[in-house]
C-alpha cells in the first residue's frame, strides 16, 4: 500500500453545534386545573407494604405451581444503587427513575425498593393523563411516594413539569418512575445530541425533567452474578428461564416477551392468522404514532383492514375477523396476549410488541391517530412522533389550527415546523410574536434561525436577552459561535455558567473546550459527570481520552456501553479499537454497523481491513463508495487498487481527479 494507506479517524471528538432544535409537540393551554378525583380520600391509597407488583405495573409471568400469579424476585446488580436513590428521594425529595428496554425488569425493581425501604408510605399512583399539577398541594404533610410506571405518559403540559417536579423536592416527596428506553432517549436526545432545547414544548419539558432525575438503568440482559442467583432460586419458572433464555433477559423471557414478537412476526406471513397479525400492527402503530390506548374495536378494526392490505391482502388468505381477534387475544404460556384487553371492547398492544416493531410507521397511519385524538396530549405526542418521524404535514396539521387560535406554545411549535420545511419568513414571523410575548425559548430558536441565514448580530444580541434572563440554551448557544470566532475564554465563562446550572451539553463542551486546551485533567472529570447523567457524547469522547492516554480497557467499556445505545461515532471508535489491538474479526462486524448508518470512515476502515485480507472485490465496492462522498483516503487507497489489479489509467484518472480537487 501507498503512504497514504492508513485508518484515517478514530477519535470523535466533534462538538455538536446548537443550530436547530430537535423536538415538537403541542402544549395545552393553562386557564385552570380541573377538579382530579384521584387525588380524594388519601387514606384509601395502598400503603406500600401491602401493595401488588401487577397493580404496580409489572409484567405478568406465568402462574406458578402454587398459584402466585409472580415469580420471587431475584436480585439485581443494580438493587443496592437504586434502594439508595430512593432513600435519598425520601430523605431530600427527588425522581427517582430505572430505565431500561420493555420486560427488563424495571417496574418490579423498582417496587421491590419501595415495598422495602418506604412499606409506611402511601403510594400516590396517579392515572395516564390525569393532570399532576395539583398532586403537591394534595400529598403536602403525608408519608407518600408518588408512583409513575411508564414515564412517559406523564411528561408534557399538566403533566409532570419540572416545577411540579420541583415543589414534589420542595415537600420531600419521593417520586419513583420508570421508563423504557426508547421514549428515554427520544425524551433526552436534544440534550445527547449537544442541541438547544426546546423550553416550552412538551419534549423539552420531558427533557428538561430528565436532566433532574437520579437514572438507574437496568440491562436486559442479565450479569452472570444474577444468572447465579437465579440459579439459586427453586421456583419452576425461574429454573426454566433459566434454562432456556438464550440470547434473551430472564425478565423478558418470563413475560414471554420474546415468544410473541416472533409469533407475531411469522403470522405477518400466509399462515393463517395473517388478519390477526394486522390488528396487532394497527394498535403497535398507533401506539408508535403517538395516540394513547386503549384503543376501540372499532378503531383497530377500520385500521388493520389497510395494514393487511399494505401486507399483501388476499394473497396471505387472512381469516375471518373473529378468529383474527381471538388468535390475537389468546393469553400465551399464562402470560399475556398480543392484543390485551383493557375495557370491554378496548385494546392496547403489549408494549414488548410496540418497542419491537422495526418497520416505519405510514404516514396514513399518523393521519389517522391526529383525526383520533382525544386532547391535547394526545396531538402533543402525534405531532411530536410526527416530527421526529418527518411526516411534517402531520405535525403541522396538529399545531397550525391551535396556533391560528392564538395558542402561545402552538405558535412556537409551527415556527419551528415552518423552519424545518424552510419557510423561513413565516417562522421569522412567528417566533418574533412568541418572542415579544416572553417566550424565551422561540428567543432562542429566533436567534438559532438568524445565525443560519447570515444574520450573527442579530443572533448574538437575542442570545445575549434570552441568557441574561437565565435561559440556558441560549448560554449555550451564544458561547458555540464565540469558541468558533477565537473567543475561547468568554465561551469557556459561559459553558461554566451554564455547566454549573445543569446543563450537560454545555458540560461536554466545556470538556471538549478543556481538551483542545490541554486540560485533559479536568476535562475527563467533566466527561466523566456527563457520562455518568446518560449524555453518549460525552461517553464516546471520554473514552477516545481514555484510549489516547493508553487505557484501553476502560476506554473499551465506554464506547461499548455507547454504541449498545446506538451511538454511531462510539461504534466506529470500538471498531477502530479492536481492529488495532487485532480483533478483526468483530471489528469488521461493527465498522459493517457503522457503515450501515453512513458513517464514511467506518466504510473506510472497513474497506481497508478487507483489502488487507483479501477481499479486493467488496474493499473496491467500499472504497468507491466512500471516494463518491468526498473520503480523500479512499479515493488514493481505491487508485492503488485499481493499480494492483492492472488498471493503471482508471488509476491515474482518479489520482488527477484527487488532485485537482485538493485546495492550494
Amino acid at each position: 500500500m501507498t503512504g497514504d494507506n492508513h485508518i484515517s479517524g478514530g477519535k470523535q471528538r466533534d462538538v455538536i453545534q446548537a443550530q436547530s432544535i430537535g423536538s415538537v409537540t403541542f402544549g395545552a393551554e393553562r386557564a385552570g386545573t380541573p377538579h382530579q378525583p384521584y387525588l380524594q380520600d388519601p387514606d384509601r391509597w395502598p400503603l406500600a407494604r401491602d401493595w401488588d407488583a401487577l397493580a404496580a405495573g409489572a409484567h405478568r409471568a406465568r402462574p406458578g405451581e402454587d398459584g402466585s400469579k409472580l415469580p420471587p424476585y431475584v436480585e439485581r446488580d443494580v438493587d443496592e444503587e437504586l434502594r439508595e436513590r430512593v432513600r435519598e428521594a425520601a430523605e431530600e425529595g427527588g425522581l427517582v427513575l430505572v430505565v431500561g428496554d420493555s420486560t427488563a425488569g424495571k417496574t418490579r425493581a423498582a417496587f421491590e425498593a419501595v415495598r422495602e425501604l418506604l412499606g409506611g408510605y402511601r403510594v400516590l399512583a396517579p392515572p395516564v393523563g390525569a393532570r399532576l399539577r395539583p398532586a403537591p398541594s394534595a400529598v403536602e404533610g403525608l408519608r407518600c411516594v408518588v408512583w409513575l410506571d411508564d414515564l412517559e405518559q406523564y411528561l408534557g403540559p399538566e403533566g409532570l413539569e419540572p416545577e411540579v417536579l420541583a415543589e414534589f423536592v420542595r415537600l420531600r416527596v419521593p417520586v419513583v418512575a420508570t421508563m423504557r428506553l426508547k421514549p428515554y432517549e427520544t425524551f433526552s436526545a436534544g440534550d445527547d445530541d449537544g442541541v438547544g432545547g426546546v423550553a416550552q414544548s412538551w419534549a423539552g419539558l420531558g427533557a428538561r425533567v430528565l436532566r433532574m432525575a437520579e437514572v438507574v438503568d437496568l440491562d436486559r440482559l442479565w450479569s452472570e452474578g444474577e444468572l447465579s442467583r437465579a440459579g439459586e432460586c427453586d421456583d419452576s419458572r425461574i429454573a426454566d428461564a433459566v434454562a432456556h433464555h438464550g440470547t434473551y433477559g430472564i425478565a423478558e423471557y418470563m413475560a414471554a416477551g420474546p415468544v410473541l414478537l416472533r409469533e407475531w412476526q411469522r403470522a405477518r406471513r400466509a399462515c393463517g392468522h395473517a388478519r390477526g397479525a394486522a390488528l396487532v400492527t394497527a394498535a403497535a402503530d398507533l401506539a408508535r404514532a403517538g395516540l394513547r390506548g386503549p384503543y376501540s374495536r372499532g378503531l383497530l378494526v377500520e385500521v388493520h383492514e389497510r395494514c393487511l392490505t399494505d401486507a399483501g391482502g388476499s394473497v396471505l388468505r387472512p381469516e375471518g375477523l373473529e378468529e383474527a381477534f381471538a388468535w390475537a387475544s389468546r393469553v400465551r404460556l399464562g402470560v399475556t396476549s398480543p392484543l390485551v384487553p383493557v375495557t370491554e371492547g378496548w385494546w392496547s398492544a403489549f408494549d414488548y410488541l410496540v418497542d419491537g416493531a422495526e418497520s416505519a410507521v405510514p404516514d396514513w397511519v399518523r393521519e389517522t391517530a391526529l383525526a383520533q385524538a382525544a386532547d391535547d396530549d394526545d396531538r402533543a405526542a402525534i405531532a411530536t412522533s410526527a416530527y421526529r418521524a418527518d411526516a411534517l404535514h402531520v405535525a403541522e396539521a396538529a399545531v397550525r389550527p391551535l396556533a391560528d387560535g392564538g395558542n402561545l406554545t402552538a405558535t412556537f411549535n409551527l415556527a419551528l415546523l415552518s423552519a424545518k420545511a424552510g419557510r423561513t419568513e413565516e417562522a421569522e414571523t412567528l417566533y418574533r410574536h412568541a418572542h415579544d410575548r416572553g417566550d424565551l425559548s422561540a428567543t432562542n430558536n429566533l436567534a438559532n434561525l438568524l445565525a443560519n441565514v447570515g444574520r450573527p448580530e442579530e443572533a448574538e444580541a437575542l442570545y445575549r436577552h434570552a441568557h441574561d434572563n437565565g435561559y440556558l440554551d441560549a448560554t449555550f448557544n451564544l458561547a458555540i459561535p464565540l469558541e468558533q470566532s477565537g473567543r475561547p475564554e468568554e465561551a469557556e465563562a459561559l459553558y461554566r455558567h451554564a455547566h454549573d446550572n445543569g446543563h450537560l451539553s454545555a458540560t461536554f463542551n466545556l470538556a471538549h473546550l478543556l481538551t483542545e486546551t490541554g486540560h485533559t485533567e479536568e476535562a475527563e472529570t467533566l466527561y466523566r459527570h456527563a457520562h455518568d447523567n446518560g449524555q453518549l457524547n460525552a461517553t464516546n469522547n471520554l473514552a477516545a481520552l481514555l484510549e489516547q492516554a493508553g487505557h484501553t480497557d476502560e476506554a473499551e467499556a465506554l464506547y461499548r456501553h455507547a454504541h449498545n445505545r446506538g451511538h454511531a461515532n462510539a461504534t466506529y471508535n470500538l471498531a477502530h479499537l479492536l481492529d488495532q489491538t487485532g480483533h478483526t474479526e468483530e471489528a469488521e462486524t461493527l465498522y459493517r454497523h457503522a457503515h450501515n448508518r453512513g458513517h464514511l470512515n467506518a466504510t473506510y476502515n472497513l474497506a481497508h481491513l478487507l483489502d488487507q485480507t483479501g477481499h479486493t472485490e467488496e474493499a473496491e465496492t467500499l472504497y468507491r463508495h466512500a471516494h463518491n462522498r468526498g473520503h480523500a483516503d479512499a479515493t488514493y487507497n481505491l487508485a492503488h487498487l485499481l493499480d494492483q489489479t492492472g488498471r493503471a489509467e482508471e488509476a491515474q484518472a482518479l489520482r488527477r481527479q484527487a488532485a485537482d480537487s485538493t485546495p492550494d
